[in-house]
C-alpha cells in the first residue's frame, strides 16, 4: 500500500535523493500539494515494469526516436510534483533541448509517454488521478497495466480515458509510432 505523508515543508529534490539512497526499494515522489508519497515495489511489480521497460527500449533503439527511462527516473513536472513513472520516454528533441547539467537531475518535464503498472502497493483509482497529472502536465500518452483484471488503461489529452478488456497487444500509435505492446508476458503469472 502507498503511504501519503503530509509534511511541514515541502521536500527538496536533494531530500528525496537522499531518501531514495536511504531507502532501497522504496519509490518516493511528490504531489504537486507537497505531500510524498511513498510506494514499495514488489516482485512482480518489477518483473512487470522490465518487461514494458524492455519492449519500449527495443522500439526506441529501432526508431531512434527518443530516450527510454527506468522507475528510478524522477521528472519535476509543471504543475511541481516530481512522479517516477514505472516506465517512460521522452521524444528526441526534447531530450536534446536539456543542458547536461539538467540531465544530472530530475527531469525538468513531463515525460512525452509514461507507463504505470499496478501493484498491491496501489488503487487503479490512484493510478487514474496520476495519469491524468501526467496528461495535464504535457504526457500526450499515459498507459496504466492492471495485470490482475488483465485490463489497459490508455490516457490521452481531450480524450476519455480507453480501457482494454484482456488484449494479446496494444497499438499506441500515433504518439509511440508503430509501437505495440504485447500483453502476452506481462499478463503471464
Amino acid at each position: 500500500m502507498a503511504i501519503t505523508l503530509t509534511l511541514t515543508h515541502r521536500v527538496t529534490d536533494e531530500e528525496l535523493l537522499e531518501l531514495s539512497k536511504r531507502n532501497p526499494g522504496y519509490q518516493f515522489e511528490s504531489t504537486a500539494k507537497g505531500e510524498l508519497v511513498v510506494t514499495p515495489t514488489g516482485m512482480e511489480g518489477g518483473r512487470i515494469s522490465a518487461e514494458v521497460l524492455l519492449q519500449l527500449g527495443l522500439w526506441n533503439r529501432h526508431t531512434h526516436a527518443g530516450v527510454v527511462f527506468d522507475s528510478s527516473t524522477g521528472f519535476r513536472l509543471p504543475d511541481s510534483a516530481l512522479f517516477a513513472p514505472d516506465a517512460s520516454w521522452v521524444r528526441l528533441d526534447r531530450w536534446n533541448a536539456l543542458t547536461p547539467e539538467q540531465r544530472k537531475k530530475f527531469g525538468p518535464l513531463c515525460p512525452d509517454a509514461v507507463f504505470e503498472i499496478r501493484s498491491e502497493s496501489n488503487t487503479l483509482a490512484e493510478l487514474g488521478e496520476k495519469a491524468r497529472a501526467y496528461v495535464s502536465n504535457g504526457a500526450r500518452i499515459a498507459v496504466l497495466i492492471d495485470p490482475d483484471a488483465r485490463a489497459v488503461e490508455v490516457y490521452r489529452p481531450g480524450r476519455e480515458a480507453e480501457t482494454h478488456r484482456d488484449p494479446a497487444t496494444l497499438a499506441l500509435d500515433p504518439e509511440l509510432p508503430r509501437f505495440v505492446l504485447d500483453l502476452k508476458p506481462i499478463f503471464a503469472s
